[in-house]
């Protein structure tokens, strides 16, 4: 596994890297209180990092008191077995769906697998997207959940398309719930107690939490461009 400080991401035949002195700086800067876009504009302009730097460092780095308490929210896939779960739609989809492609991945300060591509608003369904709902339709059939509800991002494209098909696929799989495509996902998984998403927003709100697609793809054993800090 390579080290993120020595390799980021290869792009256009570049390779970005990010020192570990902007790492250590921005964490000292969190843990100091500064809010994380505020510490990501400072760090930015003094070390002139690129548009794919700053992206990563506000996916993967938060302070030691962000990471820990979102570690402790943060549920294996026993916590499924009757469980009632809502699945945050395109954050689980597309980290998964970027594993498959052999995208890289991080794996961040609070034990959560990212997706870094920053594909969601220009997001459209693959051939890859029915395999990635395969593979955690197979999990949740194996640790069969009480009730399983779907949440898209109705402004993405075909979103609509999106939610008739895994709503389709959860019935076929025999698994109750409803899958739906909604302007704002968070307003309805806030009143769960149990959420399936990697975003940190939703995790600082949630109760509880699985890394569904960090779990997909360690129970498959999947190759992976993982990096972390």
């Amino acid at each position: 596994m390579k080290s993120i400080c020595d390799l980021y991401l290869k792009k256009r035949n570049k390779i970005f890297t990010i020192p570990l002195q902007v790492i250590e700086d921005f964490r000292f800067l969190l843990e100091r209180g500064y809010a994380p876009m505020q510490a990501l504009d400072l760090i930015g302009k003094r070390f002139q990092l690129s548009t794919q730097q700053m992206h990563l460092l506000k996916r993967g780095v938060c302070s030691y008191k962000k990471a820990k308490n979102r570690r402790k929210k943060r549920q294996g896939l026993w916590r499924l077995r009757q469980a009632l779960l809502g699945i945050d739609g395109h954050n689980v989809l597309i980290t998964i769906e970027s594993a498959l492609k052999g995208k890289p991945l991080v794996f961040t300060d609070d034990g959560f697998i990212r997706d870094i591509s920053g594909v969601s608003a220009n997001y459209r369904p693959t051939s890859a997207t029915k395999q990635a709902l395969n593979l955690i339709f197979e999990i949740l059939i194996l640790y069969n959940p009480l009730q399983v509800d779907w949440y898209f991002d109705a402004p993405l494209s075909h979103s609509g398309k999106l939610a008739n098909e895994t709503q389709r696929m959860s019935e076929s799989y025999g698994i109750k719930g409803q899958a739906q495509a909604v302007p704002v996902p968070e307003n309805f998984l806030k009143f769960y107690g149990l959420i399936a998403t990697s975003d940190s927003e939703l995790i600082d709100t949630c109760m509880e939490v699985i890394d569904l697609a960090g779990e997909v793809l360690k129970f498959y054993s999947l190759p992976l461009s993982l990096y972390r800090f």
